[in-house]
């Protein structure tokens, strides 16, 4: 999409006026209304068609940034694909479900908030993938917290913020590794810097959970040994069921291929099926694209584990492909360019850069829903600015992190919002004034750049 060539150059306050009527449309159908994402964007996108062909564009050009722009998320589809196979295998080789069983006998609801929280930033760290965190150990943490009855919503918030800790602080990232890649400085450089933000984020986002987490006297916890032994009898519980999630950490320390980790991790997963389960192969089948179906007499249970497959992907891989050509139509257009040009002409001070990269890296997201073009396009736009004010680039890979990666959850129409409403089944509105680590990064950017703290000089 950087590389897509511009049709149309809209005034400033043109491209604006046509920002805020996205933002609107996308708004007051989603959460005034309800409709899925995929409506507003698709009327958005007709939109932009008939606008683009008012400026005189070719049908054809506008199409083309379409494909162009969509072509890029191809990747994330594939993984999007292995990730659901994932999911559906790891629930037949029991891996989920033995973590949710004893995730039972070790958690209480005392601190259960801090403590799913820093869990999923352990977990984050290791594997280095957000979205994997929540698919696995995050559907597990969803089902203890709806069968002792918590806040689902601040159950979902304390997981986003811990899989989000992970995925920025992880050498094993890969939205860690680009940020750092497009500034051109040392990846752990980059992590040790980004501990000045992360770890004033972390300390607050702790006590906070933990503020928040009930006593002991407040929480029913007569459905959770009823749970427990439903768990069990699917025969799914197993010591062994927990070498699937031993294999995805070395994968990710031996820095395999995301694709690769996911696709051998599936296979492992089926091959220990068989340890104690008589599956045929046209029933694996079958559950690798439809999910799993579970049919025991708790209800809780049989929420728990009928998910995964290729199917249940469906929902956010054409969210994906059609937010991205939104974002080609916007690029097509010169949109996105026009009001860029504008702001990088207005910062002069390190704080003001600064500012606007935050800024910057909130608005593409908001807009497009994609936390990789966050990174590159506000990386690439500010990279001289930077310069110019003085300002080491590890400044930049710093801010475009604290406001690129791990914003992209709480934007409701975002790549990353809509996986994470559709595995956990919490909508992104109702946990976003909970994700309390994802909600300080760009407001502690902010404030370290206009106190001139930690900021490092050419």
């Amino acid at each position: 999409m950087l590389r897509t060539e511009t049709k149309v150059a809209p005034s400033f306050w043109e491209a604006v006026i046509i920002v805020l009527a996205i933002i609107g449309i996308m708004s007051a159908s989603i959460i005034q209304f309800g409709a899925p994402p995929h409506i507003p964007i698709l009327i958005i996108i007709t939109l932009l068609i008939i606008y683009g062909l008012l400026k005189k564009v070719r049908l054809q050009q506008l199409q083309q940034g379409m494909v162009n722009s969509a072509q890029s998320g191809l990747a994330a589809v594939f993984i999007f694909f292995l990730i659901g196979v994932l999911i559906s295998s790891w629930i037949i080789s029991g891996t989920i479900p033995t973590l949710i069983y004893y995730g039972f006998s070790t958690v209480t609801p005392s601190f259960f908030f801090a403590i799913v929280f820093v869990i999923t930033c352990i977990v984050g760290i290791t594997i280095g993938s957000s979205l994997t965190t929540v698919a696995t150990v995050g559907v597990a943490f969803i089902s203890m917290a709806s069968t002792m009855d918590l806040s689902l919503a601040l159950t979902a918030g304390a997981i986003v913020s811990g899989a989000f800790f992970g995925d920025k602080m992880s050498p094993l990232s890969d939205t860690t590794n680009l940020a750092s890649s497009i500034v051109g400085i040392d990846l752990f450089e980059h992590i040790k810097n980004m501990a000045w933000t992360t770890v004033p984020a972390f300390i607050i986002s702790i006590i906070a959970y933990a503020l928040l987490s009930p006593k002991r006297t407040t929480v029913s916890l007569e459905n959770i040994e009823a749970f427990q032994t439903t768990l069990f009898a699917t025969n799914l519980v197993h010591w062994y069921a927990l070498l699937p999630l031993v294999l995805l950490v070395i994968l990710s320390i031996k820095k395999i291929p995301a694709l690769l980790t996911l696709a051998i991790g599936s296979i492992f997963g089926i091959a220990l099926s068989f340890l104690h389960d008589t599956l045929s192969m046209a029933a694996i089948l079958d559950i690798l694209f439809n999910g799993y179906t579970s049919n025991t007499l708790n209800e809780d249970v049989n929420t728990l584990l009928s998910r995964g497959g290729i199917a249940s992907m469906f929902f956010t891989i054409t969210l994906v492909l059609l937010a991205l050509s939104m974002g080609g139509l916007l690029f097509t257009l010169g949109i996105i360019q026009s009001i860029f040009a504008k702001i990088e002409s207005t910062l002069t001070t390190a704080r003001s850069v600064i500012t606007g990269t935050a800024i910057t890296g909130v608005g593409v997201n908001t807009l497009i829903g994609e936390q990789y073009l966050a990174i590159l396009l506000t990386g690439e736009t500010f990279r001289d600015q930077y310069k110019k004010v003085g300002l080491s680039p590890k400044n930049l890979a710093r801010a475009i992190e604290d406001a690129g990666t791990v914003v992209n959850p709480l934007i409701p129409w975002s790549v990353c919002g809509i996986f994470i409403t559709d595995v956990l089944g919490v909508s992104t509105v109702d946990y976003f004034p909970f994700a309390f680590f994802c909600l300080l990064g760009p407001i502690l950017t902010i404030f370290f750049a206009w106190s001139g703290r930690t900021l490092s000089k050419i």
